[in-house]
């Protein structure tokens, strides 16, 4: 049964990208990583070892986005069953409270660094599931880190306005590492990274061992010491990445897959949960009437999540309660469809970021995420070996009693979400939204234009998209309607010019299994907001 039948092909959105049809597929945004991972498919490896060559590449080309020093976060369709893996990284042994006394959570500097995540990821990708040798997958990395790329426009621009953020170009490292010229590199200019080479080398020949127990680690844990930074060999060397079992919500007929906490994922799902109870579809895609619902909802949701979702054993408050039905039912009510409302949390007790995503013909479907959080992360790069460090420790608070304040050991709020889709148990497709807040109300955004409206995976990466910020406060992009946007203006939403030089409104890949696999395959589409390609065979 091909399952693209709901679909109308015809309509769309002006685009720069068409959507592609193949039964092996990588998708992400920029396409020499995408081409990397199409190279481990047709060397015989399958979708996992497409997906590593993939975000190993990302970290080169995309390194406003992330790096060596990035978390990740996985949902894996095997062929038979979904996997989860949380590969977000604690904080140091020496992040206690008190430890920030008389600060807020830093932003930039080894103050907003928790161990990274994402090497490991890597590498427990490549044991559990992948075909290739892990040291294979990483070689078009190295070869791209040595001989370099030419900068595409898109990343450049990002780079160039991190360039002028001095609390960036103050960090150890990052001038020597990503200002070579003493500027951002322009549009077409080539970029080496030796240093990351160097890393990307001892990570292929060790498996990953050289990072958290070897040559690499030393290298950071000496960085830290000499800069001020609480991050040690110990720290890095108890690091294991956690496999877990996503969470599940149905709506339209299908269930969306979620990395449970403490992640923000639950944030699409409840949206999607709340959205069920709306009658969306009374109301045109791009009408103000449907986009003032799919705001509110996400309002809604957001005012929990921000409250209420950390680290598992910190939570008071279950993911199953958040996603209760019933709990959901009651909250909906709170939506006025006729006004814009500033909402709090509720009581559910009852009484910068990079995706990609690959696909092959075997049937398995890759849904992979990995960040530095802001663009640049910490600003910090380790000397020599290119390692430039993410700055999720800054999603901790230091507010007593909040679930998600900081404390040795523990992971923090995190935003980056790999998001699958299954139906009746049939895997159906593997997307993402990149860029902070932004990727749950992407998922939401995008899966409602499909599987309510009809509208194909392209079509719904190009259509214009909002973004909730606090309050009242929204962003929309200038290819929405206009009368829409006088509506949800008269709805008392509040629209602003967005001044965000690295989220802004995210990113999407997205792959749609058609059928059987080694038939139909899939149908790709990427997003026209980066750089990105999907390619396939």
């Amino acid at each position: 049964m091909n399952m693209t039948s709901r679909f109308d092909w015809a309509a769309g959105y002006p685009s720069r990208r068409s959507p592609l049809f193949a039964r092996n597929i990588v998708s992400t945004s920029h396409p020499l990583a995408a081409q990397a991972g199409l190279q481990m498919l047709r060397q015989g490896g399958n979708a996992v070892d497409a997906a590593i060559a993939t975000a190993a590449c990302m970290t080169l080309v995309e390194p406003c986005s992330n790096g060596l020093g990035s978390d990740a976060f996985c949902i894996l369709w095997d062929g038979q069953q979904l996997h989860g893996l949380n590969a977000s990284g604690p904080a140091p042994a020496a992040w206690t409270p008190a430890f920030f006394s008389g600060q807020t959570m830093p932003k930039r500097g080894w103050g907003s660094v928790t161990v990274p995540g994402a090497v490991g990821a890597w590498t427990a990708l490549s044991k559990r599931f992948g075909k290739l040798p892990f040291a294979d997958l990483m070689q078009p990395a190295i070869e791209i880190a040595e001989r370099g790329y030419a900068v595409p426009p898109i990343v450049q621009g990002k780079w160039a306005m991190a360039a002028a953020l001095d609390d960036l170009t103050s960090q150890p490292g990052f001038a020597e590492a990503f200002l070579p010229r003493g500027r951002a590199p322009e549009v077409g200019e080539l970029f080496r990274f030796a240093d990351a080479a160097r890393s990307l080398r001892l990570i292929a020949e060790s498996g990953g061992e050289a990072f958290y127990r070897g040559e690499i680690a030393q290298a950071l844990a000496r960085f830290a010491r000499e800069t001020g930074g609480a991050l040690t060999e110990a720290d890095l060397a108890a690091y294991q990445p956690e496999w877990v079992t996503p969470l599940a919500k149905d709506f339209a007929g299908h269930t969306l897959h979620e990395i449970p906490p403490n992640g923000q994922g639950i944030a699409a799902q409840m949206a999607l949960g709340l959205l069920e109870h709306c009658n969306v579809t009374a109301h045109a895609v791009d009408s103000a009437e449907a986009q003032h619902l799919m705001i509110e909802a996400m309002k809604l949701a957001f005012a929990d999540v921000y409250r209420f979702v950390a680290e598992p054993g910190a939570m008071k408050i279950s993911a199953a309660q958040l996603l209760d039905p019933a709990y959901l039912a009651e909250r909906v009510k709170l939506i006025d469809p006729a006004r814009a409302q500033v909402h709090g949390a509720g009581n559910p007790i009852k009484g910068g970021t990079i995706y990609l995503t690959a696909a092959d013909e075997s049937g398995m479907m890759v849904s992979f995420i990995q960040s530095n959080y802001m663009g640049f992360g910490s600003g910090l790069v380790l000397p020599g070996y290119g390692v430039s460090l993410q700055n999720r420790g800054h999603c901790f608070t230091l507010e007593a009693g909040h679930p998600n304040q900081v404390a040795p050991g523990k992971r923090p709020f995190h935003t980056i979400i790999p998001a699958f889709l299954t139906k009746d148990g049939v895997p159906v497709m593997s997307f993402g939204v990149m860029g902070g807040n932004m990727q749950p109300q992407g998922h939401m955004q995008t899966l409602v234009r499909m599987l309510c409206y009809g509208q194909n995976p392209q079509a719904a990466c190009d259509a214009p998209r909002w973004r909730f910020n606090d309050g009242l406060s929204i962003n929309i992009e200038p290819h929405m309607p206009a009368a829409t946007i006088e509506g949800l203006r008269a709805r008392g939403h509040e629209i602003g010019d967005i001044h965000d030089s690295y989220q802004d409104f995210g990113a999407g890949q997205f792959i749609w299994r058609l059928g059987d696999t080694s038939v139909e395959g899939y149908v790709a589409a990427s997003d026209p907001r980066r750089d990105g390609a999907a390619v396939g065979y």
